[in-house]
């Protein structure tokens, strides 16, 4: 049997899903409010528990031979950050001391390529970069630094546990809409015309489960593994969006300084209840470091090879937003495939 934390996130729902279809047995850990739309229909033990709580883990965790470990709270704003902290770190820390204690055989933990330690701007990143909570920008990124290097500690004790981290995911099944689909689903609306110049890797979401399924077979115990995809500049990201919903493709670059106060005044905004900011502080030092991060370590040790295109993957997204009426397709008449350009 196998246990997941997070399973009602993105990456979480479709590691379910993968789970499932190899036959596996899985339980979910999911809190008592959270809504369990993105696990309608699926085959699974519900256990409504708490990562802050070690009783919860405890009865949640037994019997289990794997753990994925999932469960965090992303923002890219700081109105969540005492939330964030809690979760990504004492929620990380618990979850190994339980499988540590409980000899769970393999504990795969999520963490994230911005938890790793900033280094020159177009510098290539790889497992060699370590965690460092204090060499990294913004709550998200240290709070993610510190639940990993706590997951490191337990395996000093004895734990078997290995640590991904996915560069930026896109993908389908994104229910509760990640900051990518967001911005994707924005653009596909045709409300979303101007970025900055800066670039990213992203990952499809059902490449990042394949890795998490390989890392949890074949990696070796205490070792992290950086699960990426294809660098790509904002712009051409988002005008494939454009491309695949018929739109003219036309997106313009807006200068640093005035995204910077752009980013400064929606910050503002974020504190009032309901406004998720798209651009931010955060946002832009991210986009403009321009690192690009080698996958080669996962593919020499685990077989890891993304099979997903971005086209493919921003197209599949679509149908995805479409299907679940989150997008309407009158907007959409004129999409093609990806074969279309």
């Amino acid at each position: 049997m196998i246990v997941v934390t997070g399973a009602t996130g993105h990456i979480g729902n479709v590691l379910v899903r993968q789970l499932l279809s190899m036959g596996e047995k899985v339980r979910v850990l999911v809190p008592p409010f959270e809504d369990l739309k993105p696990l309608d229909g699926l085959d699974v033990e519900i256990f409504r528990g708490d990562v802050l709580d070690i009783q919860d883990l405890e009865k949640a965790f037994q019997g289990a031979k794997v753990v994925f470990h999932l469960a965090g709270v992303i923002s890219i704003t700081s109105k969540k950050r005492n939330l964030m902290y809690k979760v990504n770190v004492e929620g990380a820390r618990n979850v190994a001391k339980v499988c540590r204690k409980l000899g769970i055989k393999r504990l795969v933990h999520t963490s994230s390529v911005h938890a790793l330690r900033e280094v020159k701007p177009g510098s290539i990143i790889d497992e060699n970069v370590p965690f460092d909570p204090e060499n990294v920008r913004g709550h998200y990124a240290r709070s993610k630094a510190l639940g990993s290097l706590a997951v490191l500690e337990e395996v000093k004790k004895g734990l078997d546990a290995v640590i991904i981290c996915p560069t930026g995911v896109i993908g389908p099944y994104d229910y509760r809409l990640s900051e990518m689909g967001r911005v994707i689903l924005k653009c596909a609306r045709n409300k979303l015309k101007m970025c900055i110049k800066g670039r990213f890797d992203f990952v499809d979401v059902r490449d990042v489960v394949r890795g998490a399924v390989l890392a949890a077979e074949k990696g070796r115990k205490g070792e992290v593994y950086i699960l990426g995809g294809s660098s790509v500049w904002i712009q051409d990201l988002l005008i494939t969006v454009q491309k695949i919903v018929g739109m003219p493709p036309k997106v313009l670059i807006m200068p640093i300084f005035l995204a910077k106060v752009a980013a400064a005044f929606a910050v503002l905004l974020s504190r009032f209840p309901g406004y998720e900011p798209l651009l931010t502080p955060y946002s832009i030092h991210t986009l403009t470091l321009n690192y690009m991060f080698s996958y080669a370590k996962a593919f020499k040790e685990l077989g890891y090879t993304p099979r997903y295109t971005l086209k493919h993957s921003i197209k599949d997204t679509i149908d995805w937003f479409m299907h679940n009426d989150l997008l309407s397709p009158p907007k959409c008449t004129n999409s093609k495939t990806v074969e279309d350009f």
